[in-house]
């Protein structure tokens, strides 16, 4: 794509993400709640995340600047111990799983990235870390609430994986009520992970 066809902005956040046989394992959970609740918004499976930080929307052309910072503070950072585990809901329309394993390393690695964006002058909303993995959303008006959804799936325990990379994820800005599209923009090893 040539520079004339970049977007004018971004909106830009930075996670971590789970191998794919840990959303597998999730998403064989989920199969009687896709049936069931077809009007969920369902989030694309390969677009599961953990956000440690969410940018909003920013000029791409400050990406370039967040990665040299980012790179260093992966190779400083040693991979991460975390699974799946059980589920919530936030204001009856958001449904997401839990995380478990290295809390305090999650909460410190978050601490460091939010940091260094700070560091690159980048501002943005600093909402306290809730580590978690979106997983549908209530359509407006949906008498059905994500805490049903939820209810079912409290118990679910993943296998334990390792987060090994530290992801620059960037989405389309929805103008429209259409789906929204993530793409790692880049993506670092985190300590001595390949």
């Amino acid at each position: 794509m040539n520079e004339q066809n970049q977007p004018a902005r971004v909106r830009v956040f930075i996670a971590l993400a789970p191998p794919d046989h840990a959303k597998e394992e999730l998403a064989r959970e989920l199969r009687p709640a896709y049936d069931t609740h077809p009007h969920m918004r369902w989030n694309r499976i390969e677009d599961w995340h953990i956000t440690l930080a969410f940018l909003g929307e920013l000029p791409a052309t400050t990406v370039p600047f967040l990665r040299p910072p980012l790179a260093d503070l992966a190779a400083a950072h040693q991979p991460l111990s975390l699974a799946l585990r059980g589920s919530g809901h936030f204001d009856d329309r958001v449904l997401w799983s839990g995380i478990d394993g290295d809390l305090d390393g999650l909460h410190t690695l978050a601490a460091d990235v939010r940091t260094a964006v700070r560091n690159c002058g980048v501002a943005f909303e600093g909402r306290p870390l809730r580590p978690h993995l979106t997983l549908a959303r209530a359509r407006r008006g949906d008498r059905t609430s994500a805490a049903e959804i939820a209810a079912g799936i409290t118990g679910f325990t993943g296998h334990r994986w390792p987060a090994e990379r530290l992801h620059l994820v960037g989405s389309n800005i929805a103008r429209s009520r259409g789906p929204i599209h993530y793409r790692d923009i880049e993506s670092w090893a985190l300590g001595n992970a390949n």
